[in-house]
């Protein structure tokens, strides 16, 4: 049976849910900051952290990321104060990322980040258009994020940008534009997403109202063939299905435990985490809103209010669904290890359709394949 394993990593998220406003594209677990006193959150997050570390015992930590929500509207001394007890409870590893999560809008706190040990800034770019920004419900223009950009450089060990695409009416040429001029920036990393449509987003509500119509499965497919053909270009091809790196060294260590299956601590309203204790995998999520939050935590020592155990079958196939992300793809002994096997005949079917590799060892998805992530992981799990 499976137990920790070291290799796969230990990471701990940290939710902050404030966002100065929501944007209408966002299904995240947020709420408008307004004139909140966060202080009582953020005493319940220190808190939660102390219950984790109840139950994982010792572990090095690998990557710390705060994200949200719009972990930028903390202050430089809330995230100070949140590294260094984290790096009290666990033994933090030496050059361990730390990821912070930031508008453009608080650009005058980046140094007080900096200052605090963040060593990688995440940027909510979105768009270098400024009509598309208003129409994403973002509160910057472009040149905001371009100022913001500049402000980041030399303060951090590595900076990566967030871009959106496939927004009504952006035509092929215009994404080349504008995600040449993002390339041009020169970021370590971007995280280049097609809009999506979630149930629990404002955008749903306007595209059932039919106010506007996303694009068609053809466009976004189009879009995102253009977007690995430039991004390969220039030197930053992807390692993910929506992600590129100007090198190994600025693949983000976080992201990489989630593909991985490693364990992570995950703290603040709403946040997932994962945890083998034993053979015993659990997969738990913190409660929702701030007020539930603040309540399970001061009465029970930590935010857990869904936990549900993974059996070998719910682990394999996350596994297979993780794993197929990362162009490395992952090992069929990943799936073995838990004594079960991948359906063969379905992995031979999308091999000959040209979806899928397998290849010492390991199953790998091919360009077409990235397009149907997804419904190939589940047709090959378990």
């Amino acid at each position: 049976m499976s137990e920790f394993d070291p290799e796969r990593g230990f990471g701990v998220y940290v939710h902050w849910p404030y966002c100065a406003r929501i944007c209408p594209y966002c299904d995240f677990n947020v709420y408008a900051a307004k004139a909140r006193d966060t202080a009582p959150l953020f005493d319940a997050i220190l808190k939660d952290l102390d219950g984790w570390r109840a139950r994982t015992g010792e572990r090095e930590v690998a990557s710390i990321f705060l994200g949200g929500g719009t972990p930028s509207l903390m202050s430089g001394e809330q995230v100070s104060r949140l590294i260094a007890h984290i790096g009290s409870l666990w033994r933090v590893a030496p050059g361990a990322e730390i990821t912070l999560e930031a508008n453009p809008d608080d650009v005058a706190r980046f140094a007080e980040f900096a200052d605090a040990g963040v060593n990688r800034l995440s940027l909510g770019v979105q768009s270098l258009d400024d009509e598309r920004l208003k129409f994403l419900g973002r509160t910057h223009s472009a040149g905001q994020a371009l100022a913001a950009l500049d402000v980041a450089r030399g303060k951090f060990r590595s900076i990566s940008i967030d871009m959106i695409y496939a927004v009504p009416g952006q035509s092929l040429d215009e994404w080349r534009r504008e995600l040449a001029r993002a390339l041009s920036l020169g970021a370590d990393h971007l995280s280049l997403y097609e809009l999506s449509i979630e149930p629990g987003a404002a955008f749903f509500q306007a595209v059932k109202r039919k106010s506007w119509s996303p694009a068609s499965d053809d466009e976004a497919a189009d879009l995102f063939e253009i977007t690995q053909a430039m991004t390969e270009g220039a030197g930053l091809p992807a390692y993910e299905i929506s992600n590129h790196a100007r090198g190994p060294e600025h693949r983000s260590v976080h992201n990489g435990i989630y593909w991985k299956c490693g364990d992570w601590a995950g703290v603040g309203p709403g946040a997932h985490g994962r945890l083998m204790i034993g053979a015993k995998r659990w997969a738990v999520e913190a409660a929702e809103k701030p007020g539930a939050y603040l309540q399970q935590v001061n009465t029970k020592g930590i935010g857990w209010s869904v936990v549900d155990e993974l059996d070998t079958v719910g682990q394999a196939r996350e596994r297979v669904a993780m794993g197929l992300r990362v162009v490395e793809g992952f090992a069929v002994s990943d799936v073995e290890a838990l004594r079960l096997k991948l359906n063969a005949e379905n992995v031979g079917h999308l091999a000959a359709l040209g979806f899928l590799l397998v290849r010492d060892g390991r199953v790998v998805l091919t360009p077409e394949g990235r397009l149907r992530a997804d419904r190939i992981a589940a047709e090959i799990a378990p």
